[in-house]
């Protein structure tokens, strides 16, 4: 019966230890997607640039916008939660937001943030990651 407790004992501490290391690799993971979505999304309208000759996409929105619809299917989301940051907004999220010319996130807001005239798109979010950088800086960095 004894052996039977230590063994109970050591599962509990075992779990105790590796339910945050798993909920700490979860949120690493949706950093790096939301980076391959930026990537995708970025990818999209330099391509749409070039298909125009020098003219940035006026919106993200592939639902309403039929000529950046053949670059991106899909506006794919921001996937971090902000759970490095106690307290924090999520910034996880489908919405673009507009930007005015060489405007960057400013607070912890959720979705992308585009700025048309340069064709930079962010994370919509000052909060900081799991390396103490913030999402707005993703594709920048």
């Amino acid at each position: 019966m004894i052996e039977l407790m230590i063994v109970v004992a050591i599962i509990g501490i075992l779990a105790a230890i590796a339910l945050p290391r798993f909920a700490q690799m979860l949120e690493k993971s949706r950093e790096g997607a939301t980076k391959g979505n930026l990537g995708s999304i970025k990818s999209a309208a330099s391509i749409y640039y070039g298909d125009t000759q020098g003219v940035w996409p006026t919106t993200l929105d592939t639902a309403t916008t039929r000529s950046f619809s053949k670059y991106l299917d899909t506006l794919a989301p921001v996937k971090v939660t902000s759970a490095f940051v106690a307290g924090a907004p999520s910034a996880a999220g489908r919405g673009v937001s507009m930007t005015t010319y060489g405007s960057v996130p400013a607070t912890g807001d959720s979705g992308w943030l585009y700025d048309s005239s340069t064709g930079n798109v962010y994370v919509n979010s000052t909060v900081q990651d799991s390396r103490s950088i913030p999402y707005s800086f993703y594709g920048f960095e």
